[in-house]
């Protein structure tokens, strides 16, 4: 089981914070860090110092760390044009030395495009349709030959398909809880297909859909890494399980129900009933980006009895 450190910086966390998060991953012997794509805080607080543009931030970590692989869960399609975004990508897997992961979401959070006029269009599945097909076109087109692509929303002519990426093949993930086109795209564009937030039975049910899917598409079930997104509250004891669940604003019991939170014990346990399910990995999801101390304790305490 890969565990992966999930990162929410919308919420309030500058670079520094986050650099300080990627390295203690790195150093902890956590398989990734990702971080999400958005622009405006969820709930309340004021965020400060503000929102850190994804592929910004990764460029800079892919710069200042040297093993850990680096992603997004998920890029929201509806910040970038899918040519951009190529480019972007490929240059930050080269800067990474190859250790770059592309999520890609339709978008769905419609206040934060409103705060910063971006725009928030209809079809938005649609459009992430013709975004893979043309991300991992322009990936996937010969040197020297060109990529063109006619789409309702997009049109691309006569592209040099420049940069590639260092790696051969970006894994490219999808995700999400919808029943049939989200299962249809991971089993046509992805590499791995991760299940946010979504109890076992829930994952269970959405797992056997890609694979169905893939299998109708005519390619194996397991061709596709299985994975999931959870929140993340381990303590030693009682007492700092509830102290980490109030510093987030979250209930002990809900994160028990809905999460991975109690002793260490408790958490591997718990993640063995995913892995039972056929899920491979797991972003855990961490909301005090200041207490490092609590990824000290999940790698020494989940992580190494999990490896």
């Amino acid at each position: 089981m890969d565990l992966r450190i999930f990162t929410e910086p919308q919420q309030g966390a500058s670079y520094d914070t986050l650099l300080g998060v990627a390295k203690a991953a790195e150093d902890l012997g956590f398989d990734a860090f990702f971080r999400s794509d958005h622009y405006l805080r969820m709930g309340s607080g004021d965020g400060l110092p503000g929102p850190t543009d994804a592929w910004i931030t990764l460029a800079g970590l892919a710069r200042e760390t040297k093993r850990i692989r680096l992603g997004t869960l998920m890029t929201a399609g509806t910040f970038r044009l899918p040519g951009v975004l190529a480019v972007q990508v490929a240059q930050v897997d080269q800067m990474s030395g190859g250790r770059v992961e592309l999520g890609l979401g339709a978008g769905w959070f419609e206040e934060e495009h409103k705060a910063y006029g971006i725009p928030f269009p209809a079809e938005r599945m649609a459009r992430l349709e013709e975004q893979l097909a043309i991300v991992t076109g322009l990936w996937a087109t010969e040197p020297g030959a060109v990529f063109d692509y006619a789409g309702r929303h997009y049109q691309v002519e006569n592209s040099p398909a420049l940069p590639k990426p260092a790696q051969a093949k970006v894994p490219v993930l999808i995700g999400g809880h919808g029943a049939r086109r989200t299962p249809r795209l991971a089993a046509r564009y992805a590499d791995e297909f991760n299940m946010p937030f979504a109890s076992v039975a829930d994952s269970r049910r959405q797992f056997a859909r890609v694979r169905e899917a893939a299998a109708e598409a005519g390619r194996a079930a397991q061709e596709l890494v299985y994975s999931n997104a959870l929140v993340v509250c381990v303590g030693k004891n009682d007492a700092e399980v509830a102290r980490r669940a109030a510093a987030i604003g979250r209930d002990v019991d809900e994160l028990k129900a809905n999460g991975l939170a109690g002793s260490p014990a408790e958490v591997v346990e718990k993640i063995g009933t995913y892995g039972a399910i056929g899920s491979s990995r797991i972003y855990l999801q961490v909301l005090d980006l200041d207490d490092l101390d609590h990824l000290e304790l999940i790698s020494a305490q989940v992580l190494a009895r999990l490896g």
